[in-house]
């Protein structure tokens, strides 16, 4: 997947709500950039997103850091915007955005469900709203997007992660059934356990990590769930994942 002539248009990958390098998605960039794609490294912090396409570039890839705030229309538009502006197709889109902070239901001001609101759901539908016109134009595209266990059940001291993550999946599931007839591939996956990167690692000063060690095998592997992100990519129409749970074996379901 390379550019062979100048007309033929570059394809590449954009993922949305890349962190740390030890984490979903930068994994998710790492795995698509392996295969020959260009990844756009989208996410808040410049100095996180540069950091992970500074090593995708040292193992020969190629990646762009583009500083995001996935909740903001302007800025979302943007993004797609400058690469549709350039000699390339989107041919991927990966929305990794929203962290699950809990909180005392009863002492939770409207502020903090509103803030979680638009980053677990509000991010999703603007994302969706711009490749979507893309990938229409083009009949061809896979959107897939991280979701949690909190859309299927929640948990106590999590009903504001619970509320964005059930909007979440029933609008993904959705709109894959609105466009899987126009070649476009969308996908929700439910990621159900603890993950083995530095969001869990760094928590509550090392509390996160001696909890996931406790768990046995320690959470799940990023590697392994970009591995999956990539199988989601590369299904053809005549079968197509829209809803995955990913889990280690110890994890109660």
């Amino acid at each position: 997947m390379t550019l062979a002539t100048s007309d033929k248009k570059l394809d590449c990958a954009v993922v949305i709500g890349v962190g740390a390098s030890q984490g979903i998605g930068a994994a998710v960039c790492h795995r698509f950039a392996k295969e020959g794609l260009k990844v756009y490294v989208a996410g808040r912090t410049f100095q996180k997103i540069e950091a992970v396409a500074a090593e995708i570039h040292s193992k020969g890839g190629d990646a762009v850091a583009f500083r995001l705030d996935a909740e903001d229309i302007k800025q979302v538009q943007a993004l797609f915007d400058t690469i549709t502006s350039q000699n390339e197709r989107i041919i991927a889109v990966i929305h990794n955005v929203g962290g699950n902070i809990p909180s005392i239901f009863l002492r939770s001001p409207l502020s903090f469900f509103t803030q979680m609101w638009q980053s677990t759901f509000l991010s999703a539908y603007l994302v969706s709203q711009s490749c979507l016109k893309i990938f229409k134009d083009q009949n061809h595209g896979t959107l897939i997007f991280t979701g949690a266990s909190a859309s299927l059940r929640g948990k106590p001291f999590f009903a504001a992660f619970t509320m964005g993550k059930s909007a979440l999946r029933a609008y993904v599931l959705n709109l894959a059934q609105i466009y899987k007839s126009q070649g476009i591939h969308i996908a929700h996956v439910i990621i159900d356990g603890m993950v083995d990167g530095d969001r869990v690692n760094k928590a509550l000063f090392g509390l996160g990590r001696l909890a996931r060690l406790t768990r046995g095998t320690g959470g799940l592997n990023i590697d392994a769930i970009a591995d999956n992100y990539w199988m989601l990519y590369q299904q053809t129409p005549k079968l197509w994942t829209h809803e995955l749970d990913l889990r280690p074996y110890q994890e109660k379901f």
